[in-house]
C-alpha cells in the first residue's frame, strides 16, 4: 500500500481523481485533489476536491446534499491519477444528471440502466424538485400518497399474475419497483440497504439458520 507522499502531484500540486459509482461502475465525474483535500477525503470519508477555477477546496454535496461516501481510493500504475469508488447520495453533476459524462461526442452513447442509477435520480428529484415531474409530484404529496401508489401497484401485480399475462406482469412489476424505490428515497433507504439485508438472510440460510 502506498501513501500520499508516494503520489505524483502536478506542478500546481494537483492530481486528477476519477469518481466511480461502486455499485454500478458508472464514471460519475473527473475532479482534482491536492494534498489537503485528499487528506480530508480520507479522514472524513466523503469526497473533497480542489476547485481550479475558484482556487479553493470544496466538499461534494456541501450545498446540494449530494454527498459521495468513499468506499476505496486506488492509484494508477504511475501514481499520478486516482480512482475513487463511492456510494453517491444523489446526482454527481450540477445539472442534475446522474453523471457528468452525458454529452455524446463520438459513437453510440447509450446510458447504462441500473437500479442504483434510478435510485440516485429519484433522490435527485427529491432534493432538487422539477416542475412537471411525476416523481417530484409524489415527493410533494408525501409518504401517504407514495404508500397508496405502492398498494395500488401491488394489487395490479396480483391481477396480472392471475391473468397469466407475462407482459402485463412485467410492466406492473416495473411500476411496483419504481414506486418502491420512490418510497425508499423518501425514507432515506437505498438499494444497498436491501442488498445488505438479503445478503444477511442468504448467509444465514447457507449456514443452516432458517430463522
Amino acid at each position: 500500500m502506498i501513501n500520499i507522499d508516494d503520489l505524483k502531484f502536478d506542478e500546481r500540486g494537483l492530481i486528477p481523481a476519477i469518481v466511480q459509482d461502486k455499485a454500478t461502475g458508472e464514471v460519475l465525474t473527473l475532479a482534482y485533489m491536492n494534498r489537503e483535500s485528499l487528506g480530508i477525503t480520507i479522514q472524513e470519508g466523503f469526497t473533497c476536491f480542489y476547485s481550479r477555477s475558484r482556487g479553493q477546496l470544496w466538499r461534494k454535496g456541501e450545498s446540494s446534499g449530494n454527498v459521495q461516501k468513499v468506499v476505496s481510493i486506488t492509484t494508477d500504475c504511475d501514481s499520478d491519477a486516482l480512482l475513487v469508488k463511492v456510494i453517491p447520495a444523489g446526482p454527481a453533476c450540477h445539472t442534475g444528471a446522474n453523471t457528468c459524462f452525458y454529452q455524446p461526442l463520438h459513437g453510440e452513447a447509450q446510458e447504462r440502466f441500473s437500479v442504483d442509477g434510478l435510485h440516485s435520480l429519484l433522490v435527485g428529484r427529491k432534493q432538487n424538485p422539477q416542475e412537471g415531474s411525476y416523481t417530484t409530484y409524489l415527493f410533494t404529496k408525501g409518504v401517504d400518497k407514495i404508500l397508496k401508489k405502492v398498494g395500488e401497484e401491488t394489487a395490479e401485480v396480483i391481477i396480472a399474475a392471475k391473468n397469466n399475462d407475462n407482459h402485463e406482469l412485467t410492466c406492473e412489476l416495473a411500476d411496483l419497483t419504481y414506486h418502491a424505490l420512490v418510497l425508499m428515497a423518501e425514507q432515506g433507504l437505498s438499494p444497498e440497504d436491501i442488498r445488505g439485508e438479503l445478503a444477511r438472510r442468504y448467509a444465514q440460510k447457507k449456514g443452516g439458520d432458517e430463522s
